[in-house]
């Protein structure tokens, strides 16, 4: 692990040097400033805009018609699956090897998921996470490793989970679905397949690291590979546990899992953001059987994104703007803690 952390950050040193060496003009200067402030207006427009699309009154109905056991415990799984997406970012960060504290990692982390789920991985995902990891000191190199590795950390832990309800047939298909019971038992097959063949290539291959578009990449330890499956294991399985006590715990949770599942594919492929429509079509589609109402189905969902989605965006667009206004700070703090640890290094 250590090598090939060290390999990538040595290789992070030279890039920082080259940017370092070219020269920064007025231009250039003055078009940084013009997309940042690009940048800044644009995240205040997405916000403005998806809350005007937000129904309040409809959310503040539903939400005080729960009782607040139920929102606690929901609430403490949200903060869970939120904690399991900052470990993301710290596997991230140790296969990266940069030195970031961790209290940095989890906060741009909180931040970038939570836009990322609501408005579009463009958004928090790429845009936020580049934005702000750059601002505490991070190379574009190291930066599009994180992202690449928690991208695979989180559909690592859907790709085992998917394939063990599939294959287990919790979830059974609607007669006139373009999938079947038995195809999704094939697919499950191939995705337990593919978690084998990725642990057995952690654990056993011999070349270890490729170049791509000048870009170093590593494969994980056999312990990183078992990591990144259990923190997407467990954010998964939470969301699903917030969804399951919205609905009274009327269905079975594995039933639960597996249309969050499902729901998450079909979110994916459709690419609206906070997949508003498509989560209730599949939900309402594959627990038609189970004695629930459209109604109560649609009012978990809607809890369950007012939870989820909502509440944690709102924090994240205060400590977005809060982080903004400290970054240049905390990147002096950050280069000044890197310094003294290089002069001990070397004294040592």
């Amino acid at each position: 692990m250590s090598s090939h952390s060290d390999t990538l950050d040595h290789a992070d040193d030279q890039e920082d040097g080259q940017t370092a060496a070219k020269p920064q003009n007025g231009r250039w200067v003055l078009a940084k400033k013009i997309l940042t402030w690009v940048f800044l207006i644009a995240v205040v427009v997405l916000l403005v805009i998806y809350a005007r699309k937000v129904d309040w009154g409809e959310v503040w109905k539903v939400f005080t018609g729960y009782k607040w056991t139920t929102l606690a415990m929901a609430g403490g799984l949200v903060v869970l699956s939120y904690i399991m997406y900052g470990c993301y970012d710290l596997i991230g960060r140790a296969y990266c090897g940069h030195k970031l504290v961790k209290r940095q990692v989890f906060l741009v982390s909180f931040i970038c998921y939570a836009f990322t789920l609501t408005l579009s991985t463009w958004v928090g995902g790429i845009g936020m996470r580049y934005r702000l990891y750059s601002r505490l000191g991070l190379s574009s190199g190291t930066i599009t490793r994180i992202f690449s590795l928690s991208i695979a950390t989180n559909w690592l832990g859907y790709v085992l989970l998917a394939g063990g309800i599939f294959v287990s047939g919790v979830v059974d298909m609607p007669p006139n679905w373009f999938v079947g019971d038995t195809t999704l038992r094939l697919i499950g097959f191939g995705l337990l397949t593919f978690i084998v063949f990725y642990l057995g290539v952690c654990a056993f291959a011999k070349q270890r690291e490729w170049t791509v578009r000048k870009q170093r990449l590593a494969l994980p330890s056999l312990r990183m590979a078992c990591l990144q499956l259990l923190v997407s294991s467990i954010n998964w399985m939470a969301m699903a546990a917030i969804v399951y006590l919205f609905l009274g715990r009327q269905v079975d949770y594995l039933h639960v899992l597996g249309v969050l599942l499902l729901s998450s594919i079909a979110m994916v492929i459709v690419h609206i953001p906070a997949g508003v429509g498509v989560l209730e079509t599949v939900f309402i589609a594959l627990l038609a059987n189970d004695g629930l109402s459209q109604g109560k189905i649609i009012a978990a969902l809607l809890g369950y994104r007012t939870l989820y989605f909502i509440i944690p965006l709102l924090i994240a667009a205060v400590l977005y703007f809060a982080l903004e206004g400290r970054a240049k700070k905390l990147k002096v703090s950050n280069d000044r803690r890197e310094e003294r640890k290089q002069q001990e290094k070397h004294a040592t």
